[in-house]
């Protein structure tokens, strides 16, 4: 950016300098002409008067000149110092906090828990810095006798057992939903366990049903000091809700994005987050509760372009529904990015949020018809003005169209951004966004 800027002063600079050179040179050749030809006829007031008319031109051009160089001058110390801030305040080396990020496996009545385990051991870099604890509910035996089989030759891996398995009373109504009762009493178990038993600073968590990317561990790695540096920042997440094939670039793996939707499906939480969320946990349905700004102070979650973690549970509370209509679809990312190499300073809240709004308000319009028509190149804005013309749209463009506590999956700031047909599309509001409409949805 430095470099850039320096070079956009220098070109200021000469193009000024030519411009007032052109100008004098242009003045004087019109005033050489005019007096040969009139000389007998002009008197020296005359020649004085433009002459003097001359100068004011040239001091007007100076002073205009001095202006633009000044605006310029400004513009590049902005940018420098807040280039310095950034890169002072902001890229930490990971190395030097040599930080432990335990991984929680959320464990019930699956088996299959086994190919969770296999691929968490098959692409863990280092023993010491994740250690994988498994945390099991519902006391079935078959499934606590596989994760054993891990604990016994590994001791990096543990195991702990969700003590209270007592029915939650519920009403009729409710009873449908016993089993989001359970999860939410398991999580709430599990993460007190990890923060105020082991008395770890943060978790990675994920589910038994999960598979992860070679670069699943480097990831977190790599994000896990946004979380340190910037407070907008609450969770770190493995997974793109609109992550399907068509609707992501799978050519650059190392994209990632801030979003006001929580994800889940393999994320990192802090402790001093968890104390602001535990006195207040709910009893069913966590995760859209963790979507409610309300809940999370508004703050937000770094997710990726492509996923970093692949759902094959079709077996589980929400009957397989969800699998078949979305998960089962999902790219998992295959390609290593070295994210503790690289510098994530651009999704620092400040800097993310002028980039993004600046870049959207200056794409061309378009229509969701027209983009997967395949008419036109180039980056385009999708706009939408309620909550029906954004789920007209999203649809049309292959996006999952719900809200939850009135935000689109994968928005922020109500920006929903996807990939169609070699072409980023930013499905926008077509209004000056403030917040979200909790009646949506």
């Amino acid at each position: 950016m430095r470099v850039n800027l320096r070079k956009f002063l220098i070109i200021g600079i000469c193009v000024i300098c030519a411009w007032l050179l052109f100008s004098y040179t242009t003045y004087n050749i019109r005033s050489y002409f005019s007096l040969s030809k009139d000389s007998s006829k002009k008197s020296l007031v005359e020649l004085e008067t433009r002459l003097e008319k001359l100068q004011e031109q040239l001091d007007d051009d100076v002073s205009w000149g001095n202006k633009l160089l000044n605006k310029m001058k400004h513009h590049l110390k902005k940018q420098n110092e807040k280039q310095f801030v950034i890169e002072q305040d902001s890229i930490i080396d990971i190395k030097s906090l040599n930080p432990i990020l335990p991984v929680l496996v959320i464990a019930c009545d699956r088996i299959t828990v086994k190919r969770c385990l296999d691929n968490l051991v098959k692409f863990r870099p280092d023993k010491e810095t994740f250690p994988i604890i498994v945390s099991q509910d519902c006391g079935h035996n078959a499934t606590y006798q596989m994760i054993r089989s891990y604990t016994d030759s590994d001791p990096t891996i543990s195991v702990v057992q969700q003590p209270d398995l007592s029915e939650i009373p519920l009403t009729r109504a409710k009873a449908k939903f016993k089993g989001y009762f359970k999860i939410a009493r398991h999580y709430r178990f599990a993460l007190n366990y990890i923060f105020r038993h082991l008395g770890h600073e943060a978790v990675i968590i994920v589910e038994d049903d999960l598979d992860i990317s070679p670069d699943f561990f480097e990831y977190f790695l790599g994000t896990y000091p946004l979380l340190l540096r910037d407070p907008s920042i609450w969770c770190i997440s493995a997974w793109n809700d609109n992550g399907k094939k068509e609707l992501i670039d799978i050519n650059r793996p190392e994209l990632l994005h801030r979003t006001d939707f929580f994800p889940g499906l393999g994320w990192i939480l802090r402790s001093e987050t968890w104390d602001q969320l535990e006195t207040k946990w709910p009893e069913a349905f966590f995760d859209d509760w963790l979507r409610d700004p309300r809940n999370t102070e508004g703050r937000s979650c770094i997710r990726p372009e492509v996923s970093r973690t692949y759902s094959f549970g079709k077996v589980g509370v929400s009957k397989g529904l969800f699998f078949d209509l979305h998960l089962r679809y999902m790219q998992l990312n295959g390609e290593f990015v070295e994210f503790t190499k690289l510098n994530l300073t651009y999704l620092i809240k400040d800097v993310y949020d002028d980039n993004l709004t600046s870049l959207v308000a200056a794409l061309p319009e378009s229509s969701a018809e027209d983009v997967i028509m395949g008419y036109g190149t180039g980056p385009v804005r999708v706009v939408y003005s309620n909550a029906k013309s954004y789920q007209r749209a999203a649809k049309k463009l292959g996006l999952m169209d719900d809200f939850r506590s009135g935000i689109p999956r994968t928005a922020y700031r109500g920006i929903v951004t996807c990939f169609i047909k070699g072409r980023r599309v930013y499905l926008a509001p077509s209004y000056e966004w403030t917040k979200y409409d909790p009646n949506w949805g």
